[in-house]
This record gives structure tokens, C-alpha cells and sequence, in this order.
């Protein structure tokens, strides 16, 4: 006979972290959300960040399952929602609040500075569940070690200091047969991002073209194209062409990931997908211009190259620190 009355099943706690970065910031920030792992182990962490990245990461960077029995898998969480949007404006919202006010513990790395978002945050959330910390903090060392002091950790301890992602068996699947399509499932891939968000950043094209002409048996190019190299397309695509060199366009994230983790090395500029290169485990070639290496390296096995006038970093230099990287004579 059942008793007249049940036992209330105790709800998970629930921690989001509000994230406005693109692909570098993001991985940048996994040191932090593994720190905040470890400080809620018997809660879920979730991310609230740009929807493809959200979507990318909650699976991959190792921290976002809840850790106790019962609880259910953490989500990603699109930052451009509407629940989002309403703590910008003037009155209260209900619905945000019924979004926000579960969660036992908000940190936002969004708006920080923004007065009218952070009183109607606070306002939406459980009182004293929320702290704000800085978007890519000021100050010298890695911006990953700034995002460690924003949440109190130390970010001058080097072990806390791990980039890496999760590559998942389908990242590896998916990665190995656009390598066979090419006729590359047998190759050392090499991985060229030419591009990266802004054109001050990029070493020239051609350099690129002829880096990977000039790779020795049995490395090959593979150029990888996304969003940060249409600009460069018109440019870079004749010289694939006319050089016979593989390239693939818009491929998922998790496909770029599984690409880096079977790669011999890549080469890219100060670019968010050449962080992610690095956090998949391959090793590389960082080439820096303006920006400072201190700051913005990839975390990983990456030798940073830099010249102030990008023009003048001869292909052999690069060859050379390829080289150097990936055991290669």
C-alpha cells in the first residue's frame, strides 16, 4: 500500500555562467569554468553564451555534467534570448525572472559595466546569487589567468592554466571522413587558418599558399576556411587552386576539433580557432603581429612566432617553428 505521503525529490543545484565572448575568449575562459567545477561539485554548470558556441562547448569542455546521482545533463544557453534582452529594458519582467531565479549561483562575465543590467539581473535572480566580473580583464599575463582571478582562484598556479577541450568519438568520426573525401585519410594533415577577426592579424595569404606547397611527404596541407576568412576568399582561393591544395569551408566545430585531434600540426594566426586547434591537442604555430603572445597564445603545445610587420615573416621561418613543434626534420 503506498504511503500518503512521498518523499520530495531534492532538485540539483543549478550555477550559470554568462559569457558574451566569441570561439579564443571562450576557450580562454575553460581554466575558469573548471575552477568553478571543482568549487560546485554538487551542482550543474551551465553556460549561457553565443548559441553555436554554447551549443559546442557544454560537451566538451569536461565541466558541464552534473556530478551527483540524479542529476540531469547540463545546457547550453543562447546569451541573445529574450529573457536576455528584457534586463536591458526599463521594466521588470516576469519571464525573466522565472528563467533566472532558479539558479542557486549566477556569474556574469556580460554587461559588468552596465548599471541597468546588473540592478534588473540581481532584481530577476535569488538575492545574493549573482557577482559580475570583467570581459577579458585588464592587466598583464594570459587573459585565462584573468579570468581565474576574477572568480578568486589564482591564476598564476601553471596547472590551473589547462586549455584542453573533450574531442568526442563523433568529432573524430566526422573529422576522418572529410579527411577521405579529400584522399587525406592517410596523409599527416597539417591545418592552415589564414584567417582570423581582423585583417591587422593575418599574415599574408600567399605565405599561406606557399607554406603549404612547400610541406615535405608525407604532410599535407589542409586549409581550413570558416567565417573568419571570407574576406580573404577571393584572394586565397585561386592560390589553392592553382597549387593543388586541399581546403574545407564551414565545417561544425566539433568537425574542427576532431580534424585537430587526428592533425600532425597547424598553422594560424591569433585567431580563435587556432585556440581551438590547441585545446583539441594539436600542436602548432601561433603567428602574432600587433597582438601581445603573453596575453592571447593558445594554450597548448603552440610555439608563437612574431613579427611586427607581418609582411616581412618569411614562409622558411614558419616551416621552421612547424618543424620544430612537431618533431619533424
Amino acid at each position: 500500500m503506498a504511503s500518503g505521503t512521498s518523499k520530495r525529490i531534492a532538485q540539483p543545484k543549478r550555477v550559470l555562467v554568462i559569457f558574451p565572448g566569441a570561439l579564443g575568449d571562450l576557450v580562454c575562459l575553460g581554466p575558469a569554468l573548471r575552477a568553478l567545477t571543482r568549487r560546485h561539485y554538487d551542482a550543474t554548470l551551465e553556460l549561457m553564451a553565443r548559441e553555436e558556441l554554447a551549443r559546442f562547448i557544454v560537451d566538451r569542455v569536461g565541466i558541464m555534467r552534473g556530478r551527483s546521482r540524479g542529476h540531469s545533463r547540463s545546457r547550453g544557453h543562447s546569451i541573445d534570448r529574450r529573457e536576455v534582452a528584457a534586463l536591458f529594458a526599463e521594466s521588470p519582467d516576469l519571464e525573466a525572472t522565472r528563467f533566472f531565479r532558479p539558479f542557486n549561483r549566477i556569474y556574469s562575465f556580460f554587461a559588468s559595466d552596465a548599471a541597468r543590467f546588473r540592478r534588473a539581473l540581481e532584481a530577476a535572480a535569488t538575492p545574493g546569487a549573482v557577482s559580475f566580473h570583467a570581459f577579458r580583464p585588464a592587466g598583464a599575463g594570459h587573459v585565462a589567468a584573468g579570468y581565474l582571478d576574477e572568480i578568486g582562484e589564482s591564476g598564476t598556479d601553471e596547472h590551473l592554466l589547462d586549455g584542453h577541450i573533450e574531442v568526442l568519438p563523433d568529432d573524430i568520426a566526422e573529422a576522418r571522413q572529410a579527411l577521405a573525401r579529400l584522399g587525406l585519410g592517410a596523409a599527416r594533415v597539417v591545418l592552415l587558418f589564414p584567417g582570423s577577426g581582423g585583417a591587422h592579424k593575418n599574415w599574408p595569404a600567399d605565405n599561406f599558399a606557399a607554406l603549404a606547397s612547400a610541406l615535405p611527404p608525407p604532410m599535407r596541407a589542409l586549409v581550413v576556411l570558416g567565417p573568419a576568412e571570407h574576406a580573404i576568399e577571393p584572394l586565397l582561393m585561386p592560390l589553392l587552386a592553382a597549387r593543388g591544395i586541399a581546403w574545407l569551408r564551414d565545417q561544425p566545430l566539433g568537425t574542427v576539433a576532431g580534424l585537430a585531434r587526428l592533425a600532425a600540426g597547424f598553422v594560424g594566426n591569433d585567431s580563435g580557432v587556432s585556440h581551438l586547434a590547441a585545446a583539441a591537442g594539436a600542436p602548432g604555430v601561433a603567428i602574432f603581429g600587433p597582438t601581445d603572445p603573453d596575453r592571447w597564445r593558445p594554450l597548448g603545445r603552440v610555439k608563437v612566432v612574431r613579427a611586427r610587420l607581418l609582411s616581412d615573416l618569411a614562409p622558411a621561418a614558419v616551416a621552421a617553428a612547424l618543424r620544430e613543434i612537431t618533431g619533424r626534420q
